[in-house]
């Protein structure tokens, strides 16, 4: 009887997340429709609601006249190379901030906090003298230093927030035994804190992959160009093919979905895999 008087609740709460499903996924279908459209449908007779599968066959032939592949590597270094230093970096500066005392601590708490408060487009033109001088213009390293600068502040107050959260007792514990402060870190530290390194990778993966002003301020050659810098290429001034757009922009999604299902299953298994005793 309980069961039965919860099958309203259920079944509003299940409508609820079903209306949210489809209208964040619209867009994205969206798209997908748009990139197996003939040129016909998307400007004069109109779209139609269904997919027209059988055209995924004549998607490889549309983008074998831009060089995807490669934009898709480039953003994947980019990528790869800001969620990788910015880690290293962050669960660094974390630990020091929660664990050490040391004059100027709340000042450089505020200084990272500080580079949150400008935006991108405002020290595009000093950055650029910068990366003159430093010769790093038209080098992907060179944005993965750029957006590891933007990325890095926001995971070590993640970071920092969940050091905080576990008992200094716990590292006491572990000196006791003549374990190194290196190995409080690896062994003790990291494991617990695991679910906010997933949330930091995530962040800082995802602004690398997107990465667009820096690169299309630094980056001249269009063999190193992202794909996102790679795909507004495709923009001319008479016209814009917009079947291969979105068939590119399909495809420049698909890794950064399956980098967050892979880091989301580490999310889980790290919110289960250990607890300190009391």
């Amino acid at each position: 009887m309980t069961r039965v008087k919860r099958l309203p609740g259920i079944a509003a709460r299940a409508l609820v997340v079903g209306l949210f499903v489809i209208i964040a996924g619209l867009p994205v279908y969206w798209m997908v429709n748009t990139a197996l459209s003939t040129d016909a449908e998307l400007y004069r007779t109109g779209q139609d609601w269904w997919l027209h599968l059988e055209r995924l066959v004549d998607i490889p032939g549309t983008l074998s006249t831009v060089p995807i592949l490669k934009w898709m590597t480039n953003s994947a270094v980019i990528a790869a190379g800001t969620m990788t230093l910015s880690l290293i970096l962050s669960v660094l500066a974390a630990y020091a901030l929660s664990r050490f005392k040391f004059h100027g601590k709340g000042v450089v708490a505020f200084m990272l906090f500080a580079t949150q408060m400008l935006p991108e487009a405002l020290i595009v033109v000093p950055l650029f003298a910068i990366f003159v001088s430093l010769g790093l213009l038209n080098e992907l390293y060179g944005l993965v230093l750029a957006n590891t600068a933007f990325t890095m502040p926001v995971a070590v107050f993640i970071l920092k927030a969940a050091i905080d959260k576990i008992p200094h007792e716990t590292e006491e514990a572990a000196r006791i035994d003549g374990c190194p402060r290196s190995s409080q870190l690896t062994m003790i530290i990291l494991p617990l804190i695991l679910p906010s390194i997933a949330a930091a990778a995530v962040i800082n993966f995802f602004d690398g992959w997107n990465e667009f002003l820096f690169a299309n301020t630094f980056i001249a050659d269009a063999e190193k160009w992202p794909a996102s810098v790679g795909l507004v290429s495709f923009i001319g001034q008479y016209g814009t093919p917009l079947a291969t757009v979105m068939a590119a922009a399909v495809l420049f999604t698909i890794p950064a979905v399956v980098f967050f299902l892979v880091v989301q299953r580490q999310i889980v298994s790290g919110l289960t895999a250990g607890a300190v005793k009391g």
